[in-house]
Parts: C-alpha cells; structure tokens; sequence
C-alpha cells in the first residue's frame, strides 16, 4: 500500500511541476530533484589533455545555477581530445549526462562513457567498448542525455572520453552535470529510505519489494 500511495504522491508532483512551468524560478526544480551534485568526490576527478590544470575539476564544480556561466571552461590542450574521470561518494544508479558546449566547431562530438575502470588512457578508451556512446549537439544549450539505466545501476566512478569534436583544433566544454539515484555502499537507494527497517540487509531487500510493487501497481492505471 505505501508503494502505491508513493506511485500517486510521484504523479500529483510532476502534474504540479508542469503546472508551474512558466514560472521561472522552478525551472531548477526538476533539475535539482535526482541531482548527483553533493555526491561527486571532487578532490579525485582527474583530466587528461587539459589545457588549463584542474579546469575539468571546475566545469564540474559549477552549480545548476551557474549552468549558463561562461568561465570557468575545460579546452582540451594537444587536439581535440579529452578523457575525464569522474568518481562518487558511493554507488549511483545514473539516470543522465548534462553538459553544455556551444554551437561552434569545438564542441564535442562522439562521447564515450566508462563505468568503474581506473586504468583508462586514451590508447584504452579508443580501443575499449564504452558502456554507451553518445553522438552530441552542436549548441549552446545545456543537454540533457538519458542513459540506458539497466547499464548505469551500479556505477561508482564514471569516465567521460570525448573522442571528436565538430572540426576544431580543440573541444570546449563549460558546464558538467549528473542525474541519478545515490546510495551508500551497502545501503538502499536514498529515494526508497522512507521505507524502515531495522536490519540493513532487510532494508534493500524491502525496497526492491517496494519499488516492484509499486512498478506494478503504476502500469495498472
């Protein structure tokens, strides 16, 4: 029954969102709902083939609010190439990339993404089978990309690997983001919580449940 009531609480707050589309102000709303933001381990991303050192690090650190800022930005340094890793403070289910570029020549193209690999270069990354490829838009606008979540459930550390980009000499990105389900290692989802129990094991275990339940009960409607 708390699966189904949850299923209808869902519903009720996304008709509430789209009614309150034309205001502004909620616009981040949906954006900061599954945000990975404060689960990121900035202190460890690492990128290769930055131009300027710690610039992937800062293109990451920018806040939704900050989305649309110009500086700071990541350009790759020797070509168009850039390989950034990206680790979390526990295990996320991914749901989407967000990233903005611009409609010039260097933003990305092809991107790439690894899950769980420490030891990718750029040898490993061209010749390695992403976990999914994405082709990207030429445009100035933050894109939203869903990823196949039955391959993104499980994912503590993520490499992003920019293969090409639209024809210049180097690739620009402004703006990084992550949305998804965050969990302690060993934990349920944090969205599931709500769900009490006083044994941990238990606890995933009831969630799963709860989730399947409630799976069921939505696609009766």
């Amino acid at each position: 029954m708390s699966g189904h009531c949850h299923d209808e609480h869902d519903h009720s707050g996304h008709s509430h969102s789209h009614g309150d589309g034309h205001d502004h102000s909620d616009d981040i709303t949906p954006a900061l709902q599954y945000s990975l933001y404060q689960h990121i381990n900035f202190d460890d991303i690492t990128t290769l083939n930055e131009s300027e050192t710690d610039s992937g690090k800062a293109i990451v650190k920018k806040t939704w609010a900050d989305r649309l800022e110009e500086q700071p930005e990541l350009e790759s340094d020797v070509d168009e190439q850039l390989l950034i890793r990206i680790p979390f403070t526990g295990q996320v289910k991914l749901h989407s990339i967000l990233i903005r570029t611009s409609n010039s020549s260097s933003a990305p193209q092809t991107l790439k993404v690894f899950i769980n690999r420490n030891d990718i270069d750029f040898s490993v990354a061209s010749d390695l089978a992403p976990t999914q490829e994405f082709q990207l838009s030429q445009t100035s606008e933050v894109q939203d990309i869903p990823v196949k979540r039955a391959l993104f459930g499980k994912v503590q550390n993520l490499t992003l690997f920019v293969e090409d980009n639209y024809g210049d000499d180097v690739t620009r990105i402004s703006y990084l983001g992550f949305k998804g389900d965050w969990m302690q290692l060993g934990r349920a989802p944090t969205n599931i919580l709500y769900e009490a129990a006083a044994n941990p094991n238990d606890h995933a275990l009831k969630g799963t449940a709860v989730n399947q339940m409630g799976s069921h009960l939505g696609s009766g409607h």
